[in-house]
Order: structure tokens, then C-alpha cells, then sequence
């Protein structure tokens, strides 16, 4: 059966959308892949700043396509600004997490730092952290929230 949107009122409380009508049937909420990485990149971001970072910014974007996009921008407590990669990946088959930052990977976020860097008229001291999240997320499946483990890799590449 097909139902217009007007139809449905979304609930926060249980996370699913209710029919207007009694006799309607009850939809889970989608699980998306951008869900999945705003998930990662809020337990990333949690993580820094108990370490001590401060946020600058969360996915700086370059303008136009074919640009470069770095999830977190963030501070150190010696000044140092940090470009942080959040990756997320539920097994560690293929490498896991970490095998995903490809050097065209690494060369987006590069080149969106350089523009990022742009609005200094002296850049300070940068380096590109990666932090990895294997495993579920906190929130993921509540019978298994712990299960998941936080890496955080300072330093993980370089410009040249």
C-alpha cells in the first residue's frame, strides 16, 4: 500500500514513523551510510575533545566538484592545527579501517587543508590525524555498544 508523506508523523521517542491511522503499520527509521558516518564522526569528535582538542570546524568542504573534504578541523592545545579523517568500518576484513585512506584518499584531504590554510595569512604548524572506529558504534546495537574500539593515529601522513 502506498501512503503520502502528509500521512506518516515521525516519533523521536521510539525511532520509527507512525501512520495517521490506527490500522497503519509501524516503519523502521533507515540506517544510511551518511547516518552511519555522522554516528562515527560524533564519537570521533567526542573522543579529541576529551583528549584536548578544541573544534574549529566539521566537514570543511572545498567549493566546486572534485574537491576535498576533512571531517574535523581541529586544535591542539600547543596550537597546532589538525585535520582529522574519521573512518568507520564494522570488520576488519580488508584491512579494516585504516587500509581505506588510499593516497588519492590522502591527496583530497591535502588539497582541501591547502585551501582551508588559505584563509591565514601565516598558516601555523598542521599535521593530519586519522582516528579509526572498528567494530559497532555506541548506539549501533545496544546488546553490543561496547564492542567497538577508538584509535587514534597522530601524524598519520604527511603533504609531500
Amino acid at each position: 500500500m502506498w501512503f503520502s508523506r502528509k500521512q506518516f508523523a515521525h516519533s523521536p521517542s521510539n525511532g520509527v514513523e507512525k501512520g495517521a491511522s490506527d490500522g497503519a503499520q509501524a516503519l523502521p527509521k533507515q540506517v544510511t551510510t551518511k547516518s552511519r558516518g555522522d554516528a562515527a564522526e560524533s564519537v570521533a569528535l567526542a573522543y579529541l575533545l576529551r583528549a584536548g582538542l578544541k573544534l574549529l570546524e566539521a566537514n570543511y568542504r572545498t567549493p566546486g566538484r572534485g574537491g576535498g573534504e576533512i571531517d574535523l578541523v581541529m586544535r591542539a592545545a600547543d596550537g597546532t592545527l589538525v585535520f582529522v579523517e574519521v573512518r568507520q568500518r564494522t570488520a576488519a576484513s580488508h584491512g579494516g579501517a585504516a587500509a581505506s585512506i588510499s593516497r588519492v584518499k590522502q591527496q583530497r584531504i591535502i588539497f582541501a587543508a591547502r585551501h582551508y590554510l588559505l584563509r591565514f595569512a601565516s598558516p601555523p604548524p598542521c599535521r593530519f590525524d586519522v582516528v579509526l572506529l572498528q567494530g559497532l558504534l555506541p548506539g549501533a546495537a545496544p546488546a553490543n555498544a561496547g564492542d567497538g574500539q577508538i584509535e587514534w593515529l597522530q601524524a598519520a601522513f604527511d603533504a609531500s
